[in-house]
């Protein structure tokens, strides 16, 4: 366990080492012993390895956007999945954010397109429905050409409750709704699901009503 008053006294050669330091330990899991090793670590490796990263995160921050389709990130309007031709698009299956579509494509188990919600509605850390894109999902809904949604959120509260709100609000369209099989357990995340697991989830996914508690 790190020693906060150690922290606190940690002495700097180097006001530039300090303030690298200071910038990497803001990333989450990354204490400022952490962000120390590396931080020498870049100080040591080729110059040119330093540059490209610094260029790969400038460009990161600068030219990633949203999806304006299906609101993952992309590094154009419309994102390869949602331009794809190879892609059911009748199909949609709602996630919390990027991960989820990252580790779901990383079965290579499902072809139908996507839905990303970014995030879910947790009152207790101010979600709200307003927060996510689910009225863009029910525009979806409306124009027409989807026949089924498959609600693909963490077996969490907060995913349980995003999707119970979800089916309130597109039970009465005429599409299916579905839900991945659980073998994900209660209480976990898509994104650290194996992928055997969770491919097999998705490929057995159920009517929604049929997980709704009796």
């Amino acid at each position: 366990m790190r020693n906060p008053l150690l922290l606190k006294q940690m002495n700097f050669s180097s006001r530039k080492i300090e303030q690298a330091v200071e910038e990497i330990s803001r990333l989450p899991g990354i204490g400022k012993k952490t962000a120390l090793r590396l931080a020498l670590h870049l100080l040591r490796r080729p110059e040119g390895q330093t540059d490209a990263l610094a260029a790969a995160l400038v460009d990161l921050r600068q030219n990633t956007t949203f999806c304006s389709t299906c609101h993952t990130l992309s590094d154009t309007e419309t994102c390869s999945i949602c331009a794809s031709p190879k892609r059911d698009s009748s199909i949609v299956c709602v996630v919390e954010d990027v991960r989820d579509v990252m580790a779901i494509e990383n079965t290579g188990g499902y072809q139908g397109t996507y839905h990303v919600l970014g995030g879910l509605i947790s009152p207790m850390d101010g979600v709200g429905p307003g927060d996510l894109t689910i009225d863009h999902l029910i525009q979806k809904l409306k124009d027409g050409g989807i026949e089924e949604l498959v609600f693909a959120l963490n077996t969490t509260m907060e995913g349980d409750t995003t999707n119970f709100y979800l089916y309130r609000k597109v039970k009465d369209f005429d599409v299916n709704l579905t839900t991945i099989a659980r073998g994900i357990s209660v209480g976990d995340e898509l994104e650290f699901a194996d992928e055997v697991t969770l491919g097999r989830s998705i490929q057995q996914r159920i009517p929604y009503e049929q997980s709704l508690p009796k």
